[in-house]
């Protein structure tokens, strides 16, 4: 698979990423947390979207740079952890010559999305936000905690010159200095995006469904999905429907 390096102020940047389709790009990205990675779609999330849209779409997808398991590196930016991201996704797209886009995220895609959205909102045409990550009131610790047990001891095993208070100062801006809502963005941005957005929630710790339903009342152009839709193999199928009729119906003429 691809490889695309570019230069930053902090280091160079190495991501893996896959392209399949032809016609309109769609970003896809992989739930996992940050440990996402392109063996997401086919072992971690409820159904494996590159197969399902790669017939109608330019899927492309990429492992985030600091998944342990994944071929994507580069330095751990500990003052921009979520712009990172955001950074690596934009430049891909530059790179292959993408302006506007469609985009579906799991999980930590739901944060990723809505930060598109406000990095880029003239590019993103619509965006599908399954089982996405959100802050409970009574768990604001619940990510720096997990992924401090988690994966930063994977994270060190593979990058040992990377100090744990360079892992500890990244989790900390990334999860408890905007401990609220969905972490990238207010709830006045979400209120103004007047981008289409479909909203699949979860009821998980990490995918609180309060949070994802607040979000898809609060934007003007935003639908959600049946609920629960993940817990039978049954339903996985009408949601994938519901994404496929929700992405056709924004589509640009």
């Amino acid at each position: 698979m691809p490889i695309f390096e570019r230069k930053t102020d902090k280091g160079p940047v190495r991501i893996h990423y896959e392209e399949a389709g032809k016609g309109l790009p769609l970003l896809l990205i992989a739930g996992g947390g940050l440990s996402a990675t392109l063996s997401f779609f086919t072992k971690g999330d409820p159904f494996n979207a590159i197969d399902e849209f790669k017939s109608e779409y330019r899927c492309i997808a990429l492992d985030l740079r600091m998944a342990p398991d994944g071929q994507s590196s580069g330095p751990l930016d500990f003052d921009r952890p979520w712009d990172s991201i955001t950074d690596d996704q934009l430049a891909l797209l530059d790179h292959l010559g993408v302006d506007k886009f469609m985009v579906m995220g799991f999980c930590i895609g739901g944060p990723l999305i809505w930060n598109l959205l406000k990095r880029a909102p003239n590019r993103v045409i619509a965006g599908v936000l399954a089982q996405p990550s959100g802050s409970r009131p009574e768990a604001r610790n619940l990510f720096y905690e997990t992924n401090t047990a988690g994966w930063a001891v994977d994270y060190r095993k593979r990058n040992p010159s990377v100090t744990t208070e360079t892992i500890d100062k990244f989790l900390t801006k990334m999860y408890r200095n905007n401990p609220d809502f969905v972490f990238t963005v207010t709830r006045d941005f979400v209120k103004s995006c007047q981008t289409p957005v479909l909203i699949l929630p979860d009821d998980i710790p990490a995918h609180p469904y309060a949070v994802a339903m607040e979000a898809a009342m609060l934007a003007p152009k935003a639908e959600a999905s049946i609920f629960p839709w993940k817990q039978s193999k049954e339903r996985i199928p009408l949601a994938v429907r519901q994404i496929r009729s929700f992405l056709k119906a924004h589509r640009p003429a």
